[in-house]
């Protein structure tokens, strides 16, 4: 039964595969001139037909890149900050420090969002290209834009040396004595590999919903405001020394990050589309300024992201 099957796949395959050649061969025929008893030459009077090719798509509509801006949330677990101030003699670790976000009133975003001052709220950039025709991978850079800020008046436990003396207890976190912030962003900066699996509806066209996945990792970019045992930092004026590498500059490379990134796309319109993910990522913070001194910190963080998007 299996080699007849076998013979049978086997016609079936060489009947098709030269179907195309025997039509191509039959055409070519008609278009031959042909000849009467006569020797006279007379041109065959079937048509000429003539292919056109017409694309799937247009240049116009191929839409190979995107960009997108959204608002998001933070959610981080508790972790171990360690400050070294050797001039001060301090270096202690602050144990299980719970943090938040600052996401600011629906209304600030707004307001913020109109005086153009988009780096107010927690925002989200992306802007990526599609790798293959079907528009299911692609590669991106991303910009979170999130904030960190300890918890005012919680307590925590404390190790290490204080003004050189040992410690070991518990510390209430107030604004005097451990005020931590990186409240002008715990700027994530990644370049992403992302996934996208049709899940419902017209594929590429509008009312279709994907399913979008994105692995990725780069570094952190954050700036550090803290007040701690009554000490403030300062790094100096936001328009004088900006970024990124100076002990001085607003923005400081302090570390890496890596995240992975879940959720649902919907396309609105041909070249707009809506998207609604949830983040987990990984940072390990080096060297964060303090006065007279840093801080390190390893953090976990969860995310939910609402962004509008473009394809062009």
């Amino acid at each position: 039964m299996n080699k007849r099957i076998t013979q049978h796949l086997v016609f079936f395959a060489a009947f098709f595969s030269a179907t195309p050649f025997s039509m191509a061969l039959a055409q070519s025929t008609q278009d031959l001139p042909s000849a009467n008893l006569d020797n006279t030459v007379i041109q065959s009077s079937a048509p000429q037909i003539t292919d056109k090719v017409t694309p799937d798509e247009s240049p116009a509509e191929v839409k190979n890149w995107y960009f997108s801006f959204g608002l998001s949330r933070q959610h981080y677990a508790p972790s171990d900050i360690h400050v070294n101030q050797p001039g001060l003699g301090n270096n202690f670790t602050v144990h299980q420090v719970n943090g938040s976000d600052f996401p600011g009133s629906p209304l600030e975003v707004i307001n913020s969002l109109l005086q153009l001052g988009i780096t107010n709220p927690q925002e989200n950039i992306r802007i990526g290209r599609f790798m293959n025709p079907e528009k299911t991978f692609g590669i991106e850079f991303s910009l979170d834009h999130s904030k960190y800020n300890t918890d005012i008046n919680q307590t925590a436990y404390v190790s290490g040396t204080i003004n050189n003396q040992p410690y070991n207890g518990n510390m209430v976190l107030d604004e005097q004595n451990f005020d931590y912030e990186l409240h002008n962003g715990l700027n994530h900066l990644m370049v992403n590999a992302v996934w996208l699996h049709h899940l419902y509806g017209p594929e590429q066209m509008p009312g279709d919903w994907q399913l979008i996945s994105r692995a990725g990792a780069g570094i952190l970019l954050p700036h550090a405001q803290n007040k701690i045992l009554g000490k403030e930092n300062e790094v100096g004026p936001k328009d004088k020394n900006i970024c990124c590498f100076g002990s001085h500059d607003w923005w400081q490379v302090l570390g890496w990050t890596a995240g992975i990134e879940e959720g649902l796309r919907y396309r609105v319109y041909t070249s707009m589309y809506l998207e609604l993910t949830a983040k987990i990522a990984y940072g390990e913070l080096q060297n964060v300024p303090v006065y007279q001194g840093t801080a390190d910190q390893k953090i976990w963080m969860l995310e939910e992201v609402f962004s509008v998007g473009y394809l062009f």
